[in-house]
């Protein structure tokens, strides 16, 4: 049968798409730019009908309808990585939350979520029969299929085709078709601060010409980005694709000419930014788009000579330990991918990982308070142990942990704690023999 025929028979609306779905399935929606937001509305208009359905997903970056408190019973959500949506749903009693390292992401489709049915979003079909997985669906969606019974496909004509490694499937390989055309979720970068840029500064000096970088999410690491601008040849491997890659790419310092993996390609998993960034990835040869489990694969990484791995915490303690995911037991965002590229990009040779945070932070409730802690609050997630942290980076120097004692690690990172804080944090170490016993 011709794809062109197969494509009609199966194109039907979205509430009689969502008729398949029964009560106790496991369906996968999507996650962050690659949302299946025209099934999973349809999806809600059946909930009284429908219970114990678990959905799966990550970073939804769109409210939903169903992480509302009248979905309790109804609808369930299984996530690797706590977004502002999946907080709602969580205090709402509907989100459950799961620690995993991205390059394990087939753990979790496998024996996790295990979705029997997937709501994907897609691009348009080409003259092939083909349809992109856009630019977030090639991080997992391959693993998501062998864990599927049932495919539905929302097609999405604003939904850029975007080249790489299991990144498409043929209209054939679905069960049912949806179309649509709605925006992709987006995020404008905001403009660093001083703060922000000084932490910047003293990472950019250490980037060599034709590195190979990644890139966390942030403005601190949109910072590192854009002051990367009088560089040279320098190639991406990282998770997140950001806009300011998309801007040192125009301006021809990202060439990837140095790469030993897909030399003069820009390697990534996901997508997460402006509207002109995914016109920018939209049939764009240089780009290669791959799952997690190959990207953020520590051993991938390894292969990249002077790989640049640069990510953001929200605390730091004396000895090192990186907090990046939660304050005590509220769950912020995930483990996401920090460690894979922490432990990468010290196997590459000449590789360099940096952990960035601002020295302090302002609250209302609680005031000015210190970034570098001597100790976290209980319950609060070590994302990166100590024995894996490199540099450290506040907006008051850099420091180099590795391979230093205890009772260094904690001098030094009082050295680059606000001032304000530095003789508190010196006495609060020696009252606890961080120091060393009199």
């Amino acid at each position: 049968m011709d794809w062109k025929d197969d494509y009609r028979r199966k194109l039907v609306s979205a509430d009689e798409a969502v008729k398949c779905i029964r009560s106790g399935d496991r369906v996968f929606i999507g996650a962050a730019s690659s949302i299946a937001q025209t099934l999973a509305d349809a999806l809600y208009g059946r909930m009284d009908e429908l219970h114990g359905v678990t959905l799966c997903g990550a970073l939804i970056a769109t409210p939903q309808k169903c992480f509302g408190r009248d979905a309790k019973g109804h609808f369930s959500f299984s996530t690797f990585f706590m977004g502002p949506q999946e907080r709602i749903g969580f205090e709402n009693g509907v989100v459950e939350y799961s620690s995993i390292h991205l390059s394990r992401i087939d753990h979790w489709c496998r024996t996790v979520a295990r979705p029997n049915i997937a709501f994907l979003d897609v691009s348009k079909p080409d003259d092939e029969g083909y349809v992109s997985f856009g630019a977030t669906g090639p991080a997992l969606f391959g693993d998501v299929l062998r864990s599927c019974e049932m495919v539905v496909l929302q097609v999405n004509e604003r939904t850029p085709y975007v080249y790489g490694q299991e990144n498409r499937m043929h209209i054939n390989s679905a069960d049912i078709i949806v179309e649509t055309s709605h925006t992709q979720p987006y995020s404008r970068d905001s403009e660093p601060d001083e703060e922000e840029k000084a932490i910047a500064s003293h990472i950019i000096s250490e980037i060599p010409d034709g590195a190979t970088i990644q890139l966390g999410i942030g403005r601190i690491a949109g910072a590192v980005g854009y002051g990367l601008r009088n560089h040279r040849d320098l190639g991406v491997h990282t998770e997140l694709m950001t806009d300011s890659m998309k801007y040192l790419y125009e301006k021809g310092v990202i060439t990837g000419r140095r790469k030993r993996l897909m030399p003069g390609k820009m390697t990534a998993s996901f997508t997460f930014g402006s509207p002109e960034l995914y016109d920018f990835l939209d049939r764009n040869d240089d780009m290669h788009f791959a799952p997690y489990t190959y990207v953020n694969n520590p051993y991938t990484i390894a292969q990249l000579d002077d790989f640049m791995s640069i990510n953001t915490a929200l605390m730091v303690d004396l000895t090192g330990q990186v907090y990046s995911e939660s304050i005590g037991l509220n769950q912020y965002s995930g483990t996401g991918g920090q460690l894979d590229f922490v432990r990468g990009s010290q196997m590459s040779s000449g590789g360099k990982s940096f952990i960035a945070l601002s020295s302090s932070v302002d609250s209302r409730k609680l005031g000015k308070s210190s970034r570098i802690v001597l100790s976290a609050p209980p319950g609060t997630v070590v994302t990166t142990p100590r024995t894996e942290v490199q540099y450290v980076v506040t907006e008051y120097g850099r420091v180099n942990l590795k391979d230093l004692t205890m009772q260094k690690r904690a001098l030094a990172l009082i050295e680059i704690a606000h001032p304000d804080f530095r003789e508190d944090l010196l006495k609060q170490a020696m009252k606890a023999g961080l120091l060393g016993k009199a």
